[in-house]
């Protein structure tokens, strides 16, 4: 193995340019394809933390899993009536209260009671539907990352003034709408009360930032006319992505829908699986490409080492050994190349993340670039693959050759 090895590293360096560029053409290959992994997976990352932080990880509404049945359906056992109305429902989890004391004996992380309601916001002649949330700032902040996205005010301001709202910055800006300023709440229930606003918050979410109010839990009972509802109740675990597991123990053992930051952003999710499929092809075709120069440069020195080849069968170098000194070649050229990849990946991403720049969509002004030795593995295996099969043709070719043929000059 060692005489392999050392006839295999002499044509190596006896083709140095050459070689020098099927090991730039594998770095190149290896060190875009570490930069691209990084820089898509930490877009990834940082989105997903995003949408994880700004939202509870788990909504349990007022909706029953199973629907109301009709009165038919509860007074005869074989009868089926249809187009009869339901017995009307009463609004609002059940003991709210004694539900959220039973979950946090067993559910790993906060919760907290919410309202969820709409109204119409009046200001200055123009109006917008809203989304109302009535919460409890205390423990709101235990469940969301409302409290550091404040732009003006802080949740406490809420205890301020008589129905005071936190509006989110763009919707204050599309109403004209400033601290201090007195808006009208108005809802299909007749209700119209004047608002004092007290803060604006940016969320990073477009749809939240236009259309959402932050008001008391109190406040949010008076625009649903009705005294000590709770509609929602708001949860955050200690693992995000068990939300999913815990919100399905939730829904069988209360009865009422537990929704996940997974569900109900499942439509994103699957946009970011074929993100990284995508991300996983692209990579795979540069360092294919990369492949084509490994694969000249071996087929190169099998051309020109055909003499060698005859001498080495005739010294009785079997086939064999002949394939597997090509194969090393193209493994040394790989490894090498792919070990250089890493140092230019590296400076790939952190040139990037050393990028500043700004954009009305994100709050942060650098790029998030994610470094892991995951993706120096998988590029550096998929270039030694690459080369190994760039490698065999020739190899293959080398080991087929007969001294006789090539001594003869008939090859």
């Amino acid at each position: 193995m060692n005489l392999t090895l050392h006839i295999a590293l002499t044509h190596v360096r006896n083709r140095a340019r050459q070689t020098l560029v099927a090991m730039a053409g594998v770095a190149t290959g290896v060190g875009f394809s570490i930069m691209m992994a990084a820089l898509m997976q930490g877009s990834q990352e940082d989105f997903i933390k995003t949408l994880v932080d700004a939202l509870p990880h788990i909504a349990i509404s007022d909706d029953l899993r199973e629907p109301t049945l009709q009165p038919a359906d509860t007074a005869y056992a074989a009868a089926e009536i249809h187009g009869l109305t339901p017995n009307v429902r009463r609004r609002g989890i059940k003991n709210p209260m004694a539900t959220i004391d039973a979950l946090r004996s067993w559910v790993p992380g906060a919760l907290t009671p919410s309202v969820q309601s709409k109204a119409i916001i009046r200001f200055a002649g123009r109006n917008r539907s809203v989304s109302i949330i009535g919460i409890e700032p205390r423990s709101e902040a235990t469940v969301s990352n409302l409290a550091v996205k404040m732009r003006q005010g802080t949740l406490a301001s809420l205890y301020r003034a008589n129905n005071a709202i936190i509006l989110g910055d763009r919707l204050a800006e599309k109403l004209g709408a400033r601290i201090n300023s007195n808006v009208t709440l108005a809802t299909t229930g007749d209700v119209n009360l004047t608002a004092t606003v007290v803060g604006m918050f940016h969320s990073g979410f477009r749809m939240t930032d236009e259309n959402s109010g932050y008001v008391l839990l109190k406040t949010a009972q008076i625009l649903e006319n009705q005294t000590g509802l709770v509609n929602e109740i708001r949860v955050r675990t200690n693992d995000p992505m068990a939300a999913r597991l815990i919100a399905e123990r939730i829904g069988a053992e209360t009865g009422y829908k537990s929704i996940s930051w997974q569900e109900s952003q499942e439509d994103l999710l699957s946009t970011i699986q074929i993100r990284n499929i995508l991300m996983y092809t692209i990579v795979g075709a540069i360092l294919l490409v990369a492949s084509f120069g490994t694969y000249n440069i071996i087929s190169t020195i099998t051309h020109e080492k055909t003499r060698d080849i005859a001498i080495m069968k005739s010294l009785g170098l079997r086939s064999q050994t002949v394939r597997r000194i090509f194969l090393i070649e193209a493994l040394i050229i790989g490894l090498a190349g792919a070990m250089i990849g890493w140092v230019l990946g590296y400076l790939l991403c952190r040139g990037l993340g050393s990028l500043e720049f700004k954009t009305p969509f994100s709050d942060s002004n650098r790029m998030a670039i994610s470094y892991s030795w995951v993706h120096y593995g998988l590029a550096t295996a998929i270039a030694l693959i690459s080369s190994l099969v760039a490698g065999y043709l020739p190899a293959r070719k080398a080991a087929r050759l007969h001294p006789v043929d090539i001594i003869r000059g008939a090859t």
